[in-house]
């Protein structure tokens, strides 16, 4: 068992050196069967190896958050230019229209509120629950270094378990908790730890510093979080160079849904992702499509 005390930082990540993806477009996942990799196919374009998720399930412990009070209304509009919807099965089944075909990574943590602590999650979704909604992938919370980061990664674990006997993919979502360092070091732990216990992907934050060390050490794809609202040009550059550190996407909510114009807010996110768009460039096609 590896001392404690004698854990020493990594140093040679190999930038610039990509990792053998071994015939499989994404990386890490050239070894897991069909199932898994038609649903990752689906969730990642497989032109650019890329994804724009459209996070909106912050209901499952915010509420009726700003840009969520209706779905139906404010959320829906998006849909056709999401690559892939990412929402809990209570919305899935009330809103999202069965006509809808867009992939759906199904949130599959809860037990928790704003209220009381984040880390103290439970799995939510049953999976004969998820293969019946059709789920793309399954997503749960991992709290590293939490009060409750035993129990969130167990509820990973579990997840990862029945999706792989089910043909359905996880993506552990790295929880920050208040008092904990938004950092490479960090990040790069809980990452890391996700894709070591079996997650097929990750999500997680942007760093100014260090970015490429955490995604060049997670061997499976990592998309980012989009956090809290930004100015819209703060966001496409935000997007733009964590594609350019090595994400393989994004899941972003607020910054689109809370934007001005969502709509051409995600359509700019989109050219920046799978186009490789400049933020500056993105901004204007932003403001040409805004109404």
């Amino acid at each position: 068992m590896a001392d404690i005390d004698d854990i020493k930082d990594g140093k040679d990540f190999g930038l610039g050196q990509p990792q053998d993806t071994q015939g499989f477009f994404l990386k890490g996942l050239a070894n897991y069967d069909w199932g898994i990799k038609n649903r990752m196919s689906r969730i990642f374009n497989p032109k650019s190896g890329r994804t724009v998720m459209l996070a909106f399930d912050h209901g499952y412990f915010q509420g009726p958050t700003k840009g969520l009070e209706r779905i139906d209304l404010n959320i829906a509009p998006l849909f056709e230019h999401a690559d892939v919807l990412m929402c809990t099965r209570g919305v899935l089944r009330s809103v999202v229209p069965p006509s809808v075909t867009k992939p759906i990574v199904l949130r599959c943590s809860g037990g928790n509120s704003i209220l009381t602590e984040l880390s103290n999650e439970m799995v939510a979704v049953d999976i004969e629950d998820a293969t019946r909604l059709g789920a793309a992938a399954m997503a749960a919370q991992v709290y590293i270094g939490a009060e409750y980061e035993h129990k969130s990664i167990g509820n990973v674990i579990k997840l990862i378990d029945t999706g792989l006997k089910a043909g359905i993919p996880t993506m552990a979502v790295t929880g920050v908790g208040k008092d904990m360092a938004r950092d490479a070091r960090y990040f790069g732990l809980a990452t890391r730890i996700a894709a070591e216990i079996g997650a097929q992907y990750v999500k997680s934050y942007f760093v100014e510093e260090g970015f490429e060390r955490v995604t060049a050490a997670c061997p499976v794809p990592i998309v980012i979080a989009g956090g809290k609202k930004l100015p819209e040009l703060d966001a496409l550059d935000m997007a733009f160079r964590a594609v350019d550190q090595g994400a393989a996407g994004v899941d972003m909510g607020r910054n689109i849904f809370q934007s001005d114009d969502p709509v051409a807010m995600i359509k700019a996110v989109a050219g920046v992702v799978h186009e490789l768009m400049p933020a500056k460039q993105a901004f204007e096609m932003y403001n040409d499509l805004k109404k």
